[in-house]
């Protein structure tokens, strides 16, 4: 990291430790329900299959198993997990993991100021089932494996065929990872029926390699409460991480994890519910519940991510492919339908450092395999 960008993340850190509690304590004062869009209804399908608010337009970015047009690099199959990073003279670079056995590990897309692609080529080989993960403040990439033996690659993004291995942050099924800038801690979820939430505290951040693995206790009457957090005896997974510390609470499904201005969110397809951790008042509480929430349009939640004004995109593994908002009026509501891709998933939902364009895939396609990945640009509410 150089001076400016430890100045441009300091700033950050500080800007979330004072508008992040204060301003989603209101926010998140009660589970979202379903309401309006702040981008109105959705047009029917454009060009490429997809419906979007009126003065949204997408394009195709890439194909699994071709050529990103306009470079020599080979779009991975199944495109999962991705985050955006800003370039060095402008641009930005869209990296997407690859969620097959073998031979995932994950890709980057670079483009130049003006949105045009400027290259495409892998940053991680080696590794298997990488499905979600997550950027850090350092601009760094982290790809979690979503096996038992799964480990987080921390890669460059800005390099070819890299990466390594993280096992001090555990060894289970990851999917993604969140990290704290001001805490100085990465939160990490497990994608089992009997998951469990996780915080990785770097012994000298932002360094990886060493460091404490801990698991959530939450005490309270309903899902959400205050949380404790529980060392974890044995990180490497001999036994399961999940079961080490019987008194730790279960999550069902853990899915995508997003960190933004002092709190963690995260997912769980089990019950199909959207969490938020309050770091500073340690404090988990539910925002979204399938199960408790008539006509909600927000179904198998995974992905998540949170645009700059502060509303949360949630992708829909499967259901009716949507990716759907939630307000920061609390209200649910879709954003984008994929048609016809039915037996695929919405992956990989990110914004450009700008907050002006968003990239997200359609992980099998529409015939169950080539997955394609896709930009929206249009009005993006500050």
């Amino acid at each position: 990291m150089d001076r400016r960008q430890f100045l441009r993340a300091g700033a950050a850190a500080v800007g979330a430790a004072a508008l992040g509690p204060s301003f989603w304590r209101h926010a998140l004062a009660a589970v979202a329900t379903p309401g309006p869009s702040p981008y109105g209804p959705l047009l029917p399908a454009d060009s490429n299959g997809i419906r979007l608010p009126a003065g949204f337009a997408s394009r195709e970015i890439a194909r699994s198993l071709l050529p990103v047009p306009g470079t020599l690099g080979l779009w991975h199959l199944a495109p999962d997990g991705g985050a955006t990073f800003p370039a060095a003279g402008g641009g930005w670079t869209y990296v997407s993991n690859s969620e097959v056995p073998v031979v995932g590990g994950a890709a980057a897309i670079a483009f130049r100021p003006d949105g045009s692609v400027r290259n495409a080529y892998r940053i991680l080989t080696g590794t298997t089932l990488n499905c979600a993960g997550g950027p850090t403040p350092w601009g760094r990439w982290l790809s979690c494996e979503e096996h038992d033996l799964g480990q987080v690659w921390e890669c460059d993004p800005t390099c070819l065929s890299q990466g390594v291995p993280r096992p001090a942050m555990g060894v289970f099924k990851h999917e993604a990872a969140a990290v704290d800038p001001v805490g100085k801690r990465v939160y990490l979820t497990e994608d089992q029926p009997d998951g469990r939430l996780y915080r990785f505290t770097p012994d000298q951040y932002p360094a990886l390699r060493r460091g404490r693995l801990e698991v959530a206790r939450v005490a309270g009457a309903g899902p959400g409460g205050t949380v404790e957090w529980l060392a974890v005896p044995h990180p490497l997974g001999i036994p399961a991480t999940r079961t080490q510390v019987p008194a730790s609470t279960a999550f069902d499904g853990g899915e995508g994890a997003w960190y933004d201005s002092g709190v963690v969110y995260f997912t769980t397809k089990g019950d199909n519910r959207v969490w938020s951790f309050n770091v500073a008042q340690s404090r988990l509480e539910v925002v979204h519940d399938g199960a408790s929430t008539p006509g909600t349009p927000l179904h198998a939640v995974d992905n998540v991510t949170v645009a700059r004004s502060g509303d949360l995109y949630v992708a829909e593994d499967g259901d009716d492919m949507q990716l759907c908002i939630i307000s920061r009026e609390r209200a649910v509501a879709p954003f984008l339908q994929v048609v016809g891709h039915n037996g695929s998933e919405i992956t990989g939902p990110a914004f450009t450092p700008a907050g002006d364009r968003l990239y997200f895939s359609s992980q099998r396609g529409t015939d169950g395999v080539v997955g394609i990945t896709y930009e929206v640009r249009g009005p993006f509410r500050p």
